[in-house]
C-alpha cells in the first residue's frame, strides 16, 4: 500500500508540476495557451478560451453581420463572431468560386488578427446546393426530395453541398429546413419535405451528409462535424414554422402543446440525435408569442429537455419583429429574445446598436453573466469542433468540386427520383407514357420548359430566384432534344395558340407550365391556381394534341379543371439544374419513382387537408404516384 501510495503522490506531482509548467510557459509566451492546443479536449479549450475574454468579446461572438456591411476594422472593433451572406449577397455578379474564398478568407484574416485569434464562422443558405453560387450544383427544392422516399440520396446531397460549400472557404450552412409543411398557401411550402412529420424525420439524414456521421457512442445532444469536408448545419426553423393559420408566412401557429409535439417538433428529436450543431429560431409566433421570445421553447424544451448542446441562432433581423410594428422597441426585443435563450444574433446590419444595447444590459444585470457565458460557450463549441482553430482557411484543393460531373449525375438522379407521374392516358389502356424518342415531329411547349431560373425556383442566385438562364445546368427542353433520336425534328414554342399546335403535325407535345420564383413572404398564395399564361397553353395544346403536361411548381396547384384535357400530368416540383433528368424518366430510360410528399387537394376550399385528417377528400391522396412498369430504377 505505501508504494501505491507513493506512485500515486508522485504522479499527482508530476501532473501539478506540468499544469503549473503549462501555465507558465502560456504566460511567458513559450507554449500556446490550452485553447490553441488541438490535442485538448474540447471543452477544455472552450473553458480556457472564455476564462480569458471581455465582455467585449464575448458579445461580439453573439453578434452575426451581412456581408455588406463587414470590414477588417469592424471584425477587429467588435470582435465580431459570424458574417453571413443573406439570399443573393455575393462578393460580385456571378462571381467564381474563387473569388467567393477569397471574399471569405479576407474576413478571416481580420479576425484572426485580434487580441484572441477566435475565428469568424461565415454561414450561408445553401438549401438546395450551394445556391447562391454562380455554377454550382442546384438539387431539387426540399418538396421534389420528399418524392423521392430515399434518405440515403439526400445524405448524399447533404455531402456534396458540404464539398461545394466549403470549397469557397464557407463552413456553414443555414440547412436543412425541417419544417412541417401543414398548408401549401405556405410561401416556404417548398423548402418542407412533406406535410407528414414521419417523412420529415427519415429525411433530416441530410444532417449525416452536412456533417459527418457521428461515430458510435458519440454523446447524445452533442453538436458534431467531421472534418473539412463537411459545413456546420442549421436545423430549422424551430418550431411550428409550417402550421400557421392560413399558412401566412412568419404568422401564428394556433396548437397545443401535445399537437406541437406530435406534428412540429420530432424532425428535431432526429436532427439533434444526427448531432446537429446548430438551430435557427423562427420568426413565426406559437399561440401569440413570438418564438425569438419563448423562453419555454428554446431554454426549457430544447437546451434542457431534449439536450441540445450546439448554439441557437435568429433568423434575419428577427429580433426586430418580435414587437408589432417592428423595431417599436429594440431594447425590449434585445432583453426578451437573449433571455430565452438565443446564442448567436443575426443583426443582420445594425450591429452597433445591438452591442451597445446589449453590453448596456449586461452591466445593468438585465442579462445576466452566466447567460452570455452560456451563449459565447456554445458558439466556441461548434467553432473548435468545426476545426476553424486549426483550419480557418477555405481548402483551394475542393474549388473542382464546384458544379463537378460528379455532383450534376447526383442531381440527375434527385431529379428522376423526385417526378410524381399523377396521370398516364386518358383511360388506363392507353398510357401515354413512356414517350417515343422516334416520333417524326414534336412539340415542347411553354416558358418553363427552356429557363434554368424557373427551373430552379427561389433561393438560386438571388433571395427570390428569377427567370432567364441564370445559372449553369441543363433545361428541359435541352434534355429532351439529348434524349430524342437525331431524326425527331423537336420544335419549342413558348405560347403557340391552337392554330399553330393543330397544324404542326406534331405527333405529341410537352407542355410545361408552372409557378414564378418566389421566396418566404412573397409566394404566399391563397388561390393556389396555375398563372394563367400556363392555363391558355394547356387549353390552347392539350385541346389539340396528345399532351403530356408538366408542372413546375413548389407545391400542389389547382389542377382539377384542367386534367381531362391531358394525356399525362408530371408533377416535377422544382427540380434545380439537372433538366435532363426529366426526359430520363419521360422517354422510359427510367421508371418513375416518386409519390407524392404532399397531399393533393381538388379546390383551395378544402385547405389545410392533410393526411390523417377526418375530411380528407383528394385529388391524389398523399403518397400516390403511378409508375408506367417500363425503365430502370436508381
Amino acid at each position: 500500500m505505501a508504494c501505491s501510495w507513493n506512485v500515486h503522490l508522485a504522479f499527482f506531482s508530476m501532473f501539478l508540476s506540468a499544469v503549473f509548467l503549462r501555465h507558465c510557459a502560456a504566460d511567458d509566451g513559450a507554449m500556446p495557451p490550452i485553447y490553441k492546443d488541438p490535442g485538448r479536449p474540447v471543452e477544455e479549450r472552450v473553458e480556457d478560451l472564455l476564462a480569458r475574454m471581455t465582455l467585449a468579446e464575448k458579445i461580439g461572438q453573439m453578434t452575426q453581420i451581412e456581408r455588406l456591411v463587414a470590414d477588417p476594422s469592424v471584425i477587429q472593433n467588435y470582435f465580431i463572431g459570424s458574417i453571413l451572406s443573406g439570399g443573393g449577397s455575393a462578393p460580385a455578379p456571378n462571381a467564381s468560386p474563387s473569388a467567393w474564398a477569397d471574399m471569405v478568407d479576407g474576413f478571416q484574416t481580420a479576425a484572426l488578427s485580434t487580441r484572441l485569434g477566435i475565428p469568424i464562422i461565415y454561414g450561408i443558405d445553401a438549401v438546395h446546393g450551394h445556391n447562391n453560387v454562380y455554377g454550382a450544383t442546384i438539387f431539387p427544392h426540399n418538396v421534389g426530395l420528399g418524392a423521392t422516399r430515399d434518405p440515403n440520396l439526400v445524405q448524399r446531397i447533404g455531402a456534396a453541398t458540404a464539398l461545394e460549400v466549403r470549397a469557397t472557404g464557407i463552413p456553414y450552412a443555414f440547412a436543412p429546413c425541417i419544417a412541417v409543411c401543414r398548408d401549401p398557401r405556405w410561401g416556404r411550402c417548398y423548402e418542407s419535405y412533406s406535410e407528414d412529420p414521419e417523412l420529415v424525420q427519415q429525411m433530416t439524414q441530410i444532417v449525416f451528409g452536412l456533417q459527418g456521421t457521428p461515430p458510435e457512442g458519440y454523446p447524445k445532444g452533442a453538436p458534431y462535424v467531421g472534418g473539412g469536408s463537411n459545413v456546420v448545419a442549421c436545423a430549422k426553423h424551430y418550431v411550428g414554422d409550417g402550421g400557421t393559420t392560413g399558412g401566412i408566412d412568419e404568422s401564428n401557429t394556433v396548437a397545443t402543446f401535445n399537437e406541437l409535439r406530435r406534428i412540429h417538433l420530432p424532425p428535431y428529436y432526429n436532427a439533434i440525435a444526427a448531432g446537429v450543431a446548430t438551430i435557427m429560431v423562427s420568426y413565426s409566433s406559437w399561440n401569440g408569442v413570438k418564438m425569438s421570445a419563448n423562453k419555454f421553447l428554446i431554454s426549457t424544451m430544447l437546451k434542457q429537455r431534449l439536450g441540445f448542446q450546439g448554439f441557437t441562432i435568429s433568423d434575419w433581423e428577427a429580433l426586430d419583429r418580435i414587437t408589432s410594428p417592428p423595431d417599436a422597441n429594440y431594447n425590449y426585443s434585445v432583453n426578451v429574445a437573449i433571455n430565452a435563450g438565443l446564442d448567436m444574433v443575426m443583426v443582420p446590419m445594425n450591429y452597433q446598436g445591438f452591442i451597445n444595447l446589449m453590453t448596456a444590459q449586461v452591466n445593468a444585470g438585465q442579462i445576466s453573466q452566466d447567460r452570455i457565458d452560456d451563449a459565447v460557450r456554445r458558439i466556441l463549441r461548434v467553432k473548435f469542433l468545426a476545426g476553424l482553430f486549426e483550419k480557418p482557411m477555405a481548402d483551394r484543393s475542393l474549388l473542382q468540386m464546384v458544379g463537378s460531373e460528379e455532383h450534376r449525375n447526383l442531381a440527375r438522379e434527385a431529379v428522376r427520383k423526385s417526378l410524381v407521374l399523377l396521370k398516364n392516358g386518358k383511360d388506363s389502356t392507353n398510357p401515354m407514357l413512356p414517350l417515343s424518342k422516334n416520333a417524326p415531329k414534336i412539340l415542347v411547349a411553354g416558358a418553363h420548359a427552356n429557363d434554368i431560373g424557373l427551373q430552379c425556383g427561389g433561393w438560386t442566385i438571388t433571395w427570390q430566384g428569377s427567370r432567364g438562364n441564370t445559372t449553369v445546368g441543363t433545361t428541359i427542353l435541352e434534355g429532351i432534344k439529348n434524349a430524342v433520336s437525331p431524326t425527331t425534328q423537336v420544335d419549342y414554342l413558348v405560347s403557340p395558340d391552337s392554330g399553330n399546335a393543330a397544324n404542326g403535325g406534331y405527333s405529341y407535345a410537352v407542355v410545361v407550365v408552372g409557378e414564378p420564383t418566389y421566396t418566404e413572404m412573397f409566394g404566399d398564395n391563397d388561390n393556389l391556381t396555375i398563372p394563367q399564361d400556363g392555363i391558355n397553353l394547356i387549353q390552347n395544346v392539350c385541346s389539340v394534341v396528345e399532351c403530356a403536361v408538366i408542372l413546375i411548381s413548389g407545391r400542389p396547384l389547382v389542377v382539377e379543371p384542367h386534367l381531362p384535357l391531358m394525356s399525362a400530368f408530371v408533377a416535377a416540383w422544382l427540380p434545380g439544374s439537372g433538366g435532363q433528368g426529366v426526359a430520363d424518366v419521360l422517354f422510359g430510360d427510367y421508371d418513375f419513382q416518386g409519390k407524392s410528399p404532399r397531399t393533393w387537394f381538388k379546390n383551395v376550399n378544402q385547405l389545410p387537408m392533410n393526411i390523417g385528417d377526418q375530411s380528407y377528400d383528394p385529388l391524389f391522396p398523399y403518397n400516390f404516384g403511378l409508375t408506367t412498369g417500363v425503365g430502370k430504377t436508381g
